[in-house]
């Protein structure tokens, strides 16, 4: 088994990080490996100048697998609530933070890499003939790691019920219909729509995008009224803020905000 470390490529650029998966084959994770992807991105939480997280895969076959099935099937009962446990302290990190995070997919996306990329706040991926899917069911059992109501969510309750009961995949073009990708780019310019879109993202207004983000995490399950009444006191903490005066005055200018 190779070391840790060189399963997990991270750059920085300017207020970007990218998080690469680097387990070949399949980017199959276990309970270390998970281990060393939360202390990463608990280190990029650190970094107040990064706004926007990209997670994305060395490989363009495979964005990531889920478990490693042969350690997952040597492993105890116990072991391997362990290692659920700690995947969901993967998407509680992604889902507590105020950045931005995005997966880019251009692989394979199955299972636990899946409920990863759900995790992620946006999701961008390239057309291909990969396969995307949640196949527990196979294995006589469910997503563990927050994938079924991420995906009731994103796709609604009944498109979600045939992919979680059949386990079938799905093509990405097919994932995008459902709203599962937020965009489907050519294999030809994927990477360059990717970069383009992450840069309109770490350019934009830090404060109001986290505030966004917080609310749409948070507003599940209000009642209308309790959500108009979050929805106020979130704007109004926008409104003497740095970036607001210059939204406002780049607006007046003619030009594009320079936020900082």
């Amino acid at each position: 088994m190779k070391n840790i470390l060189s399963e997990l490529l991270v750059k920085k650029e300017n207020n970007k990080a990218f998080v690469s998966l680097n387990r070949p084959p399949a980017n199959s994770y276990f309970r270390d490996y998970l281990l060393r992807i939360n202390q990463t991105l608990l280190e990029i939480e650190k970094d107040s100048n990064i706004k926007v997280v990209v997670i994305n895969s060395a490989s363009k076959k495979f964005f990531c697998a889920g478990a490693d099935i042969k350690i997952f099937s040597s492993n105890t009962n116990e072991e391997n609530a362990e290692m659920v446990k700690v995947a969901r302290k993967v998407a509680e990190t992604i889902t507590s933070s105020e950045k931005i995070y995005v997966a880019s997919i251009c692989g394979h996306i199955l299972g636990g890499g899946l409920e990863l990329a759900m995790a992620c706040d946006i999701r961008l991926a390239s057309e291909g003939n990969y396969l995307v899917g949640l196949p527990e069911v196979k294995l006589g059992l469910m997503p563990g790691n927050g994938g079924t109501p991420r995906l009731i969510d994103l796709i609604g309750a009944s498109k979600a019920m045939e992919l979680l009961i059949t386990g079938d995949s799905i093509s990405p073009q097919k994932a995008y219909s459902f709203g599962l990708f937020n965009q489907l780019y050519a294999v030809e310019t994927f990477e360059e729509e990717v970069g383009l879109f992450v840069d309109k993202l770490a350019n934009g207004p830090k404060i109001a995008m986290k505030t966004i983000k917080k609310y749409v995490i948070q507003h599940k399950g209000m009642n209308a009224t309790e959500a108009l009444n979050f929805e106020t006191s979130c704007v109004n903490t926008l409104y003497d803020t740095e970036d607001a005066k210059e939204g406002f005055k780049a607006f007046v200018e003619k030009r594009i905000p320079k936020f900082k």
